[in-house]
């Protein structure tokens, strides 16, 4: 996967490197993709990765436990949760906290911004099933693939 947003961040980037907007609080995780997937919405397939913060850029392998479905504007997205050692049941449930509020605010955010649509955190998946949703992305991709 490829890093996009070190851990402790307070800006959010889009798919083009643009800033999304400025969080009022630093994301927990480090923030990025798989860039040989697509994700339900058609962009590169998110992941975060728990652990110590990475810098932008950083491509790494690293096993996905799970994956959490956040709804943004009517439209799902698979974020696959990826770590070193699997995840404990306290750190699951911070994943699933952490993804409930920020799905809160991006729908106020989203309201604020005119753009209608159901705004959720949809719960936890397997990883498989997250990329089995996916779809492979085609021509070249720079860097190497990731393992699951």
């Amino acid at each position: 996967m490829l890093i996009e947003i070190p851990r402790g961040s307070f800006l959010k980037r889009g798919s083009t490197g643009q800033v999304d907007f400025v969080s009022p609080l630093p994301c927990p995780f480090n923030y990025g993709s798989v860039p040989s997937h697509l994700g339900l919405e058609g962009d590169l397939l998110d992941a975060v990765v728990l652990g110590p913060r990475l810098a932008a850029g950083t491509r790494l392998r690293v096993a996905a436990w799970g994956a959490v479905t956040l709804t943004d504007r009517g439209m799902s997205d698979d974020k696959l949760i990826c770590s070193a050692q699997p995840l404990r049941p306290a750190q699951r449930l911070a994943v699933l906290r952490f993804f409930r509020f920020y799905a809160r605010c991006k729908g106020l955010l989203n309201l604020w911004r005119g753009r209608p649509g159901r705004n959720a955190c949809d719960g936890w998946i397997d990883a498989a099933a997250a990329l089995a949703r996916a779809r492979p992305r085609g021509g070249d991709w720079a860097g190497p693939p990731v393992e699951f």
